[in-house]
């Protein structure tokens, strides 16, 4: 296929933050890195990760955008919070009651996803007003953790209007 202009629209002036708490398997959070780099948003990996990111990982897992991606590490979800005190949080969870269609996103905010194997931990969810999920037809368990981050992110850049505009770039 050749190899023109893509169809591009501009950022944000404040990005929606994608935040990972915990991430486990490395293809997921390079699938959201792409998506992050493609969308300009900042990339927020959390405590501790279940693999390495040193620039050798990265090089051997064919991640040649990475160093298109603005990744903050914070050693917990706390120190996240302390760091973008500003910002609103939304998190997801499988077990919500919300649709994330509901979520009056904003830009600036803060889209809070857990580990693959077990979402976010409880004590994380409680007593919060922004939980989310992302409802499915079928009986599945939950959705792959990347394509929850490129579903929640592309509704929050659509109700902000980001993709109204486009070009050939």
């Amino acid at each position: 296929m050749p190899q023109g202009p893509k169809l591009r629209a501009h950022p944000l002036a404040r990005p929606f933050h994608v935040v990972l708490v915990e991430p486990e398997i490395p293809p997921n959070t390079g699938a959201i890195a792409r998506t992050c780099g493609a969308t300009q948003s900042p990339l927020h990996l959390v405590g501790p990760l279940g693999f390495q990111i040193d620039e050798h990982a990265v090089r051997r897992a064919g991640l040649d955008y990475w160093d298109l991606v603005d990744i903050q590490r914070h050693e917990s979800f706390e120190a996240f919070e302390e760091s973008h005190s500003g910002s609103r949080i939304h998190l997801f969870s499988a077990s919500a009651s919300k649709s994330y269609l509901e979520a009056p996103f904003q830009p600036g905010d803060a889209l809070v996803f857990g580990r693959e194997s077990v979402g976010l931990p409880a004590e994380l969810l409680q007593d919060r007003q922004n939980v989310w999920a992302i409802p499915t037809l079928g009986a599945v368990r939950s959705l792959n953790l990347s394509n929850a981050v490129a579903i929640v992110l592309y509704e929050a850049l659509r109700q902000n209007q980001a993709l109204d505009s486009t070009f050939l770039g």
